[in-house]
C-alpha cells in the first residue's frame, strides 16, 4: 500500500450558511490527496499530462460521517492499495483532530491524447511496483 496524509484548512466558501462544509466541497479535498500521493511517489500530475497521459474520473464517492466546519483543519489520508491495470483506485480518508468526517474513493481510467483508454503505462507501472 502506498499512502500519502494533506491536511487543508477549510475556508469560508467551502461552506454553507451554518458553517458546515458543503458536500461539493470535498471533491477537490480527494484530489488535493491523489496529487499529492502521485508527486510524492516521483509522479506529479503535470509531468503524467505532459508524458500523453491523462487520469479521468471514472467513479467518485464520499460517504459523510460527521460535518466539517468553517476554519477546520482536515488531514485527507489517500492510499492506493493495489496495482493498477486498466483503472487505478484510490481510497480516501477524512479526519479533524482524529476523528473520522468522511471516507471516499475514486476511479481512475488510463487515457492517451487522443481520448482512447489504455494499459497502464510501463512507466507508471514501475513506479507504484517498487513502492507496494
Amino acid at each position: 500500500m502506498i499512502e500519502s496524509v494533506s491536511e487543508i484548512q477549510v475556508r469560508y466558501s467551502e461552506t454553507d450558511m451554518m458553517g458546515i462544509v458543503y458536500h461539493g466541497s470535498y471533491l477537490p479535498w480527494l484530489e488535493i490527496g491523489r496529487t499529492q500521493l502521485l508527486a510524492e511517489v516521483g509522479m506529479p500530475y503535470r509531468e503524467i499530462e505532459e508524458s500523453g497521459l491523462f487520469l479521468p474520473v471514472l467513479e467518485v464517492n464520499v460517504a459523510y460521517k460527521r460535518p466539517a466546519k468553517y476554519d477546520d483543519r482536515i488531514v485527507i489520508t489517500t492510499q492506493l492499495r493495489e496495482k493498477p491495470i486498466v483503472k487505478i483506485r484510490m481510497d480516501y480518508e477524512l479526519h479533524r483532530d482524529g476523528l473520522l468526517l468522511a471516507t471516499g474513493y475514486s476511479v481512475h481510467a488510463f487515457m492517451n491524447r487522443e481520448g482512447q483508454a489504455m494499459r497502464v503505462p510501463d512507466f507508471f507501472q514501475e513506479a507504484v511496483e517498487r513502492l507496494l
